[in-house]
């Protein structure tokens, strides 16, 4: 029943809810926030890259497939996958 209450929007540990900040860093005037989630009994890579420019805070939220058993490796890819993007894509994130 819990199924089917998630799969049409019943309930369930992530309804609608955002995922709680589990450790933040910065990377090179960005701010990471690693938001790893519970999903299927792993953890999801979940995380957010933010800058202020201009004087208005941007955010690019991401979500990755890989999952993890832990709670601390979701945390360290999260972390890993932010920079890679900042890295990648610098200030074009946000547009």
């Amino acid at each position: 029943m819990s199924f089917l209450k998630r799969l049409f929007g019943g309930g369930g540990e992530s309804a609608g809810a955002e995922p709680a900040v589990a450790a933040e860093a910065e990377h090179k005037g960005f701010t990471i926030r690693a938001t790893p989630f519970k999903e299927g009994g792993q953890f999801q890579t979940c995380g957010v890259v933010a800058k202020e420019i201009g004087g208005v805070v941007k955010e690019h939220k991401f979500i990755r497939a890989d999952r993890f058993a832990t709670m601390d490796d979701a945390i360290q890819v999260s972390l890993s996958k932010g920079r890679q993007l900042i890295d990648e894509q610098g200030d074009r994130l946000f547009s």
